[in-house]
């Protein structure tokens, strides 16, 4: 009854909330926040592929829809994404669809639609009246998994529901779409992982599907598909949410960066910290690859959009084989073209400009998500895993990580002449001008705060001053030694899984500061999108 009644509140308010909005188009508050972000066809060369991979596709798109139906219930609601088809603003409506809910992931999770307030920082985890101390109080280790959500039973009291119970309608449509999968894939490692996977999201034990993941070495496919990240969970970081990824990779790119991989064990040892933080050896099986990706859903669909992959992330995966690098180089060449490049122009000196290039912008990206896996994935004081030791604050403090440490590895790798295509100037100058582009993520956002952390470390190290007329002038050699200060308070910080200071560091440090604003309203009154959005399917890939 008690979900009942939530239900029909929610309704009550999206219908309170139509009556009282504008009919028009022309005037809805909310045209200008779906133009901010750029539509982009997501496609690529079909040729490359095999009859029977080709066939695969549709049967990929099918099951990533039902985990973008699966994240809805997760981070919204059934019930009230069907109370979305009653709003009369079709701009509301179709910003609702871009942010699956009511609330704007790129300006702090703030309300769009009237009648919400906050969005529960647990979703649709955990009871929105649940408290932290009768989760405390809750007697089954399993509440702790990525893949349970904790509801109330007919008692009230708390209970743990595994996600193959809880979804189990739409996940036996997955299985006969898997079967079916199965039987078409020809690469022995994609069959392997999709049989593995199929078994993997009627268990909800992923470990074997994520090693064979691993092992998936040829295919010329590859299906990100699961519930994986744990962002939208706000109380304790735990619970992992449904999306999809259909990639086909770009075997020329690929090539040029395999020989990385057997660095990771060496680039370990050069990072810039006290030798115990870093005493884990990396495996190398990770791969690096490039590929164009044809379908994004659920999770990763919703807002701001990937254009990096660094899986799996268990940790026990990364000890025995490490993991794997996915550059999405279609929708990181959309960013840099339609977003990059308009603030640099308008925010980076003259002289710098030219300093902003492509082949920077992909390196930084590409390393980010290879220094996911350096550091430690245990704490040096207790043994135990990141995320266990630093709760919700671990997205953040692991993001900051993968940012300046990427930084580190191309700085190293240019210096080493392993990188070519560009420079150490090149790397730093289109560093802080990515910064800017990312920090409108939001500063409640975990890549939103990383950067801040990282963006307000650099000012007050002067790695880059503004010149006269406001723009970004970037001292090279002192953005060097912070990049060196802030790496190693990182390190230091999730290799001793110290919360507390986690959580005081992040408040302190990652917040826009008031100079900061100027500069992204200057780059919001310039019109620049935020992000992208996509125009993707059958029909976009000419099937």
């Amino acid at each position: 009854m008690k979900k009942l009644m939530i239900s029909l509140m929610a309704i009550t308010a999206l219908t309170t909330a139509c009556r009282h909005q504008q009919t028009s188009e022309s005037v809805s508050p909310l045209k200008a926040k779906v133009d901010a972000y750029a539509p982009y066809t997501l496609t690529t060369d079909l040729s490359v592929l095999s009859e029977k991979e080709r066939q695969l596709l549709p049967i990929f798109i099918q099951i990533a829809d039902i985990m973008d139906e699966l994240y809805w219930d997760q981070y919204f609601g059934a019930d009230k994404r069907a109370s979305l088809d009653t709003l009369t603003d079709p701009y509301m409506r179709e910003f609702a669809e871009i942010h699956y809910g009511a609330w704007d992931r790129l300006n702090e999770e703030k309300p769009f639609i009237p009648g919400y307030g906050e969005r529960p920082l647990g979703a649709n985890f955990y009871p929105t009246d649940m408290t932290k101390a009768e989760f405390d109080a809750l007697q089954d280790p399993a509440k702790y998994s990525p893949y349970t959500i904790i509801v109330r039973n007919n008692g009230g009291d708390l209970a743990v529901v595994p996600y193959h119970t809880a979804y189990a309608d739409r996940l036996a449509k997955v299985d006969s779409l898997m079967g079916e999968a199965i039987e078409l894939a020809e690469d022995p490692g994609l069959k392997n992982y999709l049989t593995e996977r199929r078994r993997a999201m009627q268990t909800d034990d992923y470990f074997a599907s994520d090693m064979a993941w691993m092992d998936m070495k040829s295919s010329r496919l590859d299906f990100v598909v699961g519930p994986i990240e744990n962002y939208d969970d706000g109380l304790f970081g735990y619970k992992t949410s449904y999306e999809s990824f259909i990639l086909v990779k770009d075997e020329q790119w690929s090539n040029d960066l395999a020989r990385f991989t057997a660095m990771l064990p060496e680039m370990q040892k050069l990072l810039p910290c006290d030798p115990k933080y870093k005493r884990e050896v990396p495996g190398t099986s990770s791969d690096l690859n490039v590929y164009d990706v044809i379908y994004y859903a659920g999770d990763c669909n919703a807002g701001s959009k990937t254009i990096a992959i660094n899986l799996p992330n268990d940790e026990n995966v990364h000890l025995k084989k490490g993991s794997r690098r996915l550059q999405l180089k279609n929708a990181m060449q959309a960013k840099f073209e339609n977003i990059m490049m308009p603030i640099a122009k308008l925010m980076v000196c003259d002289e710098q400009l030219p300093n902003v290039t492509f082949n920077a912008f992909f390196g930084n990206v590409c390393y980010h998500e290879v220094a996911h896996g350096l550091g430690v994935k245990k704490t040096v004081t207790k043994g135990e895993g990141l995320r266990e030791a630093l709760k919700e604050q671990y997205s953040a403090w692991e993001e900051a990580k993968a940012d300046i440490c990427g930084l580190f590895l191309v700085q190293t790798l240019i210096e080493k002449g392993e990188i070519t295509n560009c420079s150490v100037d090149d790397a730093y100058v289109t560093f802080v001008a990515g910064i800017l582009r990312s920090v409108r993520f939001g500063a409640t956002e975990a890549h939103g705060i990383a950067n801040m952390m990282c963006f307000n470390y650099m000012q007050e190290h002067d790695a880059f001053t503004r010149n006269a007329d406001g723009k970004y002038v970037i001292d090279v050699a002192k953005a060097k030694e912070a990049m060196q200060g802030w790496a190693a308070i990182i390190l230091q910080m999730e290799g001793e899984g110290d919360y507390e200071a986690a959580k005081a560091y992040a408040a302190e440090h990652g917040k826009v500061k008031a100079d900061l604003q100027q500069d992204l309203d200057a780059i919001a009154a310039a019109n620049i999108p935020l992000d992208i959005r996509y125009n993707q399917g059958l029909k976009a890939l000419g099937l």
